[in-house]
Parts: C-alpha cells; structure tokens; sequence
C-alpha cells in the first residue's frame, strides 16, 4: 500500500501532469460540467418548465462532443464522462418532460396552470 501511494505522488508530482492540468484537455471538461450538474440539479424543480427544444439540443450537443472525446488524439476522457452525464440527464429530463406533457392525466395539468 504505500509502494501504491509513493507511486501516486511521484506521478502527481510529474511534469507531464503539470502540463495536463495546464492543458485545455483538463480546463475545457472541468468548466464544462456546469451543464450536467444544472441538469441533475433541475431534476427536483416541477418538469412543466422543461424546454422540450433546448433538451433535445443538448442531447445533440453532448452526442457530438462525446464522439469528439473519443476520437482526438490523445483521447479526453473526462471530457467523455462529461458529456455522457449530460447526456443521461438530458435524457432524463426528455422523459420527464414527455411524461407530463403527454402522458400525465390532463387534471394535473390543468391545475399546474391554475397556480
């Protein structure tokens, strides 16, 4: 265990890791993140406020940039795992709005207006 650690802190401590944390490959999917965190974030406000055209968008969004991830060169993987959380919540939101827009029974919509 501490061979694992020693380990650890000499690949911490490296140039080459310097220069990725000085690298758009860590600072463009760290800023990038907001997305999916605001998305999971909206899991708990009322789905009638969705945006079914702004969802469907970042579901593109995150597609595209998932593949970019995986195709440059040297892969990005955090960037990867950025966009497939966003992805999943976007998706998740999708169906939340899908549910109330059309599945939920038009009482509950109705008194959703009401308020």
């Amino acid at each position: 265990m501490a061979s694992l650690a020693k380990k650890l802190m000499t690949n911490l401590k490296s140039k080459e890791f310097r220069n990725y944390l000085m690298s758009t490959h860590f600072w463009g999917p760290v800023a990038n993140w907001g997305i999916p965190i605001a998305a999971i974030a909206d899991f708990s406000k009322d789905a009638k406020y969705i945006s079914p055209n702004m969802t469907v968008a970042l579901c593109i969004y995150s597609a595209m940039f998932m593949r970019f991830a995986w195709k440059v060169q040297p892969q990005n993987m955090l960037l990867f795992a950025c966009h497939l959380t966003n992805e999943v919540a976007q998706i998740v939101q999708l169906g939340r709005y899908v549910t109330y827009a059309y599945i939920s029974p038009p009482q509950q919509q109705l008194d959703d207006t009401s308020n």
